[in-house]
């Protein structure tokens, strides 16, 4: 047991390692890099549809889609209006990690970019381990699960900084309660930024916008 504890360690070492190289060279340009995580089919590829489809003109965004054995999801969103999007297949690894990414951005012209958005594989257990030189994690949680997701994975609502509520306009047809899920997500990281949106409606998503528009400034003008 001993001796699998100490190869985690140093995977994960090796990882940390990459991905503050990677964290530095994003921050030398002033991109925003933002980890979405999630479980599957909680919405993250149609998030970022409708993302393009808004911002496309206003901001230069590059993706990195992962997936466990195809393209779909990178095939969506180059159709979404996605000038700049690399898949990354695990081959079967539940989670992407900083390696991973490394090799996906070297074959990226990052140049002019705004934000840089990680799709991770949709999984809310191993990506809370993997480092991948973001700027945060973005969870996603849809309301046609269980409202009692941020106690039974607390590790990822506690390292990420934003969680997205999708799905709202489902709330009648389940048992979700959005306010308990909040209150939930809020005892495991009191900081944690919620915002509740549908990417088939549109409700909500004005918000969305908006806040990555600040971000993506800040993160520029942070580097003059």
């Amino acid at each position: 047991m001993s001796e699998k504890i100490n190869f985690e360690k140093k995977v994960l070492s090796e990882n940390d390692r990459l991905a503050a190289v990677i964290r530095e060279n994003l921050n030398a340009r002033g991109i925003l890099s933002l980890n979405l995580v999630s479980s599957p089919g909680s919405g993250k590829t149609s998030l970022l549809e409708r993302t393009l489809k808004e911002l496309g003109e206003k901001l230069n965004i590059a993706l990195v889609a992962g997936d466990v054995q195809t393209e779909n999801d990178a095939n969506r969103l180059s159709k979404a209006g996605g000038r700049i999007v690399r898949p990354v297949i695990t081959g079967g690894a539940c989670h992407l990690d900083a390696r991973m990414i490394d090799r996906a951005l070297n074959k990226i012209d990052l140049s002019g970019t705004d934000v840089l958005f990680i799709e991770n594989v949709g999984n809310l257990v191993c990506p809370s381990s993997y480092d991948l030189g973001e700027d945060m994690k973005v969870v996603l949680i849809s309301t046609t699960e269980g409202d009692d997701k941020p106690l039974k994975y607390p590790s990822m609502f506690r390292r990420s900084s934003l969680m997205i509520i999708n799905k709202t306009d489902l709330t009648e047809f389940t048992d979700f309660d959005i306010d308990k899920v909040k209150a939930n997500a809020r005892t495991i990281n009191g900081d944690l930024e919620i915002f509740e949106l549908s990417c088939r409606t549109g409700k909500g998503l004005d918000a969305w916008y908006e806040w990555l528009i600040d971000a993506a400034a800040k993160k520029k003008n942070s580097r003059q």
